[in-house]
């Protein structure tokens, strides 16, 4: 039983970091964040089904393309819903990005429907046996993909051209802007890749859940704790926030039952943050007089 919680913890932890991911790029960029996200992680999944199961697509295809859109997504919501409010100097973006999420979720209900459908994956048909618990291949998958995009957003930064531009834009835009570095492209592009990370996350955990257009809700509320309880300018912060999450949340429905899950992992990020109000990794901003 703790072998399979314990498991399945960091399996959900990493699908929760991937996700918190897309929060901690945006916020380093612009200094905003994507509030759909939860949205964009519940149409990865959602179209996953659709171009692999119901149109049978080649299931690589059908993730390809799924990311895809998902991308689009989060380009549609740069452009049109977060920075004209930026220029303008209003946080209107904040209920903007909610409200992208809550249209989208009602339009995929219209068009994908409301009851949950399952999502056939040989990954997490048959479980295999690890010191005496049943655990689908999948949960071992999981853990390895989130932390691969977290070593490979590291040296996308440290090592390209891009990253480099990327960081430029971050320590300082308007120096970054005199250097030629297109500002505008670079945080659209942080809100794509912050998007495709939540579709992938979709993508990943769908066979081991139902997949519906209200999926995305819960799971995007607790990204977001774990971007704010890692440190939102700290990506290995909120990954490895992401796997504490995961383990805690998997342990308590385990040993306690569903019923006290949120009570005790959201108590545990309240006293967190109110030890660490920077998050666990994070810094505290040094403003300058």
């Amino acid at each position: 039983m703790l072998t399979s919680a314990i498991i399945s913890g960091i399996g959900l932890g990493s699908m929760y970091g991937l996700i918190a991911l897309g929060f901690h790029i945006t916020y380093v960029v612009s200094n905003t964040v994507n509030f759909a996200q939860g949205s964009a992680m519940m149409l990865g999944a959602v179209l996953g089904y659709t171009f692999g199961i119901r149109y049978g697509w080649p299931m690589p295809l059908a993730i390809v393309a799924a990311l895809g859109v998902c991308a689009l997504f989060g380009l549609v919501v740069e452009r049109i819903l977060v920075r004209p409010f930026v220029a303008r100097g209003s946080n209107a973006w904040l209920m903007a990005t909610v409200a992208a999420g809550i249209v989208l979720d009602n339009a995929v209900m219209f068009t994908f429907g409301k009851e949950p459908r399952g999502f056939p994956s040989d990954w997490a048909a048959q479980p295999i046996r690890i010191f005496g618990a049943g655990v689908y291949p999948l949960q071992l998958v999981i853990p390895l993909v989130g932390i691969g995009a977290a070593a490979a957003m590291h040296l996308l930064l440290r090592h390209t051209r891009r990253g480099k531009a990327l960081l430029a834009v971050v320590q300082n835009p308007d120096a970054a802007r005199l250097m030629g570095i297109n500002v505008h492209r670079t945080i659209a592009i942080s809100f794509m890749v912050s998007t495709a990370l939540a579709g992938l996350a979709g993508l990943l955990i769908a066979p081991l859940f139902s997949v519906s257009s209200e999926m995305g809700t819960l799971f995007g509320i607790k990204a977001f704790a774990v971007a704010i309880l890692g440190g939102m300018g700290s990506a290995w912060g909120v990954v490895i926030a992401g796997l504490v999450y995961g383990l805690i949340e998997a342990l308590v429905t385990s040993f306690l039952g569903s019923v006290y899950t949120q009570i005790v992992v959201f108590s545990v990020v309240i006293l967190a943050l109110a030890l660490k109000p920077n998050g666990l990794f994070g810094r505290a901003a040094i403003n300058k007089v």
